[in-house]
């Protein structure tokens, strides 16, 4: 049974290391990226602490650890064609979210996705993996003319959602852009935790 009655409530998450743990494939993804190079591999661990910012950020501090200049902008574009081809390999989402996201949306919660994956790549994981259907919104990096940590992106995927409302929950982009979005009525986050190491855990629902 739902805890509450959340029609009112509009709940957005970040995808990447707060829904999904995304980091086994990002890190391939990057390592394809970096062996073509003839760099060495990243660990799966230091991909972590960059996920929730985008797969450029990511590309930039592989190759500060590796003390290396390449053409950072053809890194994408390979980084991007394996990403998109494995997308959903390894990646999961984590313990207790698909439970989580079930007892919200049977609560009457608009569910939404604000995160710096870009808008094809968020849908093609989130339909691979089966949740696509939960979210009334999914907003990318490339959805509006503003990202995280701008507010603008949070509000408006808010509006393309639907709703208003509150709760607001991921890393810290995401949570800047709440606390700067001013007009967010009743903002909460208690929707969720999360811990170091952009690890979720879904025990407060």
């Amino acid at each position: 049974m739902p805890r509450a009655d959340l029609r009112d409530t509009t709940i957005v998450f970040d995808l990447d290391g707060t829904l999904v743990d995304t980091a086994p494939d990002l890190t391939n993804a990057l390592n394809d990226a970096l062996i073509r190079r003839g760099h060495h591999p990243i660990p799966q661990e230091t991909i972590r602490q960059a996920v929730g910012f985008g797969a450029r950020v990511m590309i930039e501090d592989a190759l500060r650890i590796a003390g290396a200049e390449e053409d950072i902008d053809q890194m994408l574009a390979e980084f991007l064609v394996h990403y998109e081809a494995n997308i959903a390999v390894e990646s999961r989402p984590f313990p207790g979210a698909v439970a989580s996201l079930k007892t919200l949306a049977a609560a009457g919660a608009r569910l939404a996705v604000c995160t710096n994956k870009r808008e094809y790549l968020s849908k093609k994981l989130l339909a691979e993996l089966g949740l696509q259907h939960y979210f009334h919104g999914i907003a990318g990096r490339d959805t509006f003319a503003v990202s995280k940590p701008d507010p603008g992106h949070l509000t408006q995927v808010i509006v393309q959602a639907g709703g208003g409302g509150r709760g607001a929950s991921g890393p810290a982009g995401l949570t800047a852009a709440a606390e700067n979005a001013t007009d967010l009525p009743n903002f909460d986050r208690t929707a969720l935790t999360i811990e170091p190491k952009s690890k979720a855990t879904f025990t407060r629902l």
